[in-house]
């Protein structure tokens, strides 16, 4: 049998945007080159988790979120959400059985209504968002992909989930910084990530490495670069 594929949302990400770049990290261990990561966001993440924790198993939402057109409760099992918000320990996921491959990942939130379960994202921003369709550009595959794990584990899906921006907007006279909140409704469908995940496996299964994406900066600064 083949050896063992796993996959993350983040990882489908980079599938879709350069085939190249996926296949030299997940095969042959050759990273996309990075800079410094803004620590902010990360303890921003923390922040809003433990604040919405507390509201968490109360029947309801944060104060901040209440008036947003958020339809349903947060998940209300505490011990089960902090393991699905480890990504070694979590066990949402897909299993392709016919390909010896699995999708997995962490899901920061949940909210739960009465008809089922919608995969939740908390963003944070230092300002608005421009264009409301922005999200899906950037989001719609990690989202699409949280469906297929939560369907996949056996809980209802209903075919949308959520993103909900965190921007700043001023600091009061107490030096509180005060936030606006954009709640984003995304359709998703568990299908469409299905289908990349399958194209993403099949494309680690093959033994060349897929030519140079003339859209990717990083193909071509790799390009410049032997051309010197």
């Amino acid at each position: 049998m083949e050896e063992e594929i796993r996959l993350s949302p983040s990882a489908l990400n980079l599938f879709n945007g350069c085939q190249r770049c996926f296949y030299l990290e997940k095969k042959l261990g050759l990273k996309q080159p990075g800079g410094i990561f803004p620590s902010l966001p990360g303890g921003m993440d923390n922040i809003i988790k433990k604040y919405y924790d507390k509201y968490r198993g109360t029947g309801d939402l944060p104060p901040d979120i209440r008036d947003k057109d958020i339809t349903g409760k947060l998940f209300p099992d505490q011990a089960q959400m902090k393991k699905w918000r480890n990504w070694r320990a979590t066990d949402l996921k897909y299993v392709d059985e016919d390909r010896n491959a699995y999708l997995t990942g962490a899901l920061d939130e949940c909210i739960v209504s009465e008809e089922g379960y919608i995969p939740t994202d908390y963003k944070t921003r230092g300002y608005p968002l421009k264009d409301l369709n922005d999200p899906k550009k950037y989001y719609q595959t990690q989202m699409d992909c949280y469906e297929l794990m939560l369907a996949s584990s056996g809980y209802k899906t209903l075919g949308y989930s959520y993103l909900i921006y965190y921007h700043p907007t001023g600091i009061n006279s107490e030096g509180l910084v005060q936030f606006e909140i954009t709640v984003i409704k995304m359709d998703t469908s568990w299908r469409s990530a299905k289908r990349i995940f399958g194209q993403a496996v099949d494309l680690l299964r093959q033994d060349d490495i897929p030519l140079e994406n003339p859209e990717c900066e990083y193909c071509k600064m790799e390009k410049e670069r032997a051309d010197i």
